[in-house]
């Protein structure tokens, strides 16, 4: 395998700076579909050494204020039936789905059904009390809430956990109810069980499902159709196969439950995600307080606000902030970078087990960009 360095992207940068108009087909030169359509854009050499260096097969796109003026499919979304990528493939986006949550929450916030800054003993009276009346919404949304990860020691316990039908309550109560290992705020932790309690709160205060909560408050509104959680659209045959290696195929498991659909169960497409940015970004789906609060950093140490990170990158000599959402779950790597005044959106969907810091890097590099040490 050949390793994707940084001389690579900047190899790739530079062609890009020279490169000439073209069709942008698929790996095979083919046309790509977005529904029924084709999409024609400029030639990019930064894409065509990326996969040259790489055994990487997914969906890149970039677009220039919410249009998509790029597309490729590269490789396969089904390798033992010799089904190719589609521009339109969904792909799981693990973590980009609490960016989703956060908007979902915010929108709570502003219809007044909820307070980032109450304590969740409001919401789950149930709770342990200590706990309960210390860590806010807010702690929960930026991975600060001290409450530890008991799922993944009591999985590795009893692997019968992982596949066991629990209701968001069970899971709550069986997860989420240790003592905190640090002050709520004081330090970042990349929890599963924050947002397990966050979809006990959405549930709690809409009395819905928090897929049903998730449609009727976001999906449904931003127009996402393609943007689902539910394991019948992971299993369909139209939804990129997770992979950890395309010579020989080896085949990787992806399995959510529905108490985990918040921290990482959606799956979607490019087309989705370029839509969901622009409208949550720069066209006011949500207030401009709520977007002040979404793009805040929380934990400077991880540039992360609520539910993913903001990132100063520099581009052609000047600073421009991005929305940075990556996802990384059982085969599957996600990239949304969202320029925030919606000049610029790159996407990257990987169905192939690829590392997220070379995800992170061909972004960077698409965008012709170097990260900043600080926002």
């Amino acid at each position: 395998m050949t390793h994707w360095t940084r001389r690579h992207f900047m190899i790739g940068s530079a062609a890009a700076l020279l490169g000439k108009h073209a069709f942008a087909g698929s790996g095979s030169g083919n046309s790509i579909g977005i529904g029924s359509s084709d999409v024609i854009g400029a030639d990019n050499p930064v894409v065509d050494a990326f996969v040259k260096a790489q055994p990487f097969y997914g969906v890149v796109m970039l677009g220039k204020r919410g249009k998509p003026t790029y597309v490729r499919a590269i490789g396969m979304a089904n390798i033992e039936e010799q089904k190719p990528l589609r521009a339109d493939t969904p792909f799981a986006i693990a973590s980009i789905s609490k960016w989703l949550t956060s908007v979902t929450v915010l929108r709570l916030v502003e219809m007044g059904k909820l307070d980032l800054d109450a304590p969740i003993k409001r919401y789950l009276p149930a709770h342990r009390a200590d706990t309960g009346s210390k860590v806010t919404l807010r702690h929960l949304l930026s991975n600060a809430s001290g409450i530890p990860n008991q799922f993944i020691s009591m999985i590795k316990a009893d692997r019968s956990l992982f596949t066991a039908s629990m209701t968001t309550t069970q899971a709550m109560q069986q997860f989420c109810q240790g003592e905190s290992i640090f002050p709520p705020g004081s330090k970042f932790d990349y929890a599963l069980t924050n947002w397990i309690i966050v979809v006990g709160i959405v549930e709690a205060v809409t009395g819905q499902p928090f897929q049903q909560a998730m449609r009727n408050i976001t999906l449904d509104p931003l127009k996402l159709s393609a943007t689902r959680a539910d394991q019948a659209y992971a299993d369909d045959a139209a939804t990129a196969v997770p992979y950890a290696t395309i010579n020989p195929p080896a085949r990787k498991t992806d399995v959510r439950q529905p108490y985990m659909a918040a921290a990482g169960g959606y799956y979607s497409t490019a087309d989705d995600l370029m839509k969901a940015a622009q409208a949550i970004f720069n066209q006011g789906f949500i207030t401009p307080a709520s977007l002040a609060q979404l793009t805040h950093i929380e934990v400077d140490s991880e540039n992360y606000a609520l539910g993913g990170r903001v990132k100063n990158l520099q581009i052609a000599g000047q600073t421009h902030r991005f929305g940075w959402e990556t996802g990384r779950t059982t085969g599957y790597r996600s990239v949304l970078g969202h320029r925030l005044d919606g000049e610029d959106t790159v996407i990257i969907l990987n169905n192939t087990d690829m590392s997220q810091k070379t995800m992170d890097e061909f972004a960077y590099s698409l965008l012709g960009a170097s990260q900043l040490p600080a926002v």
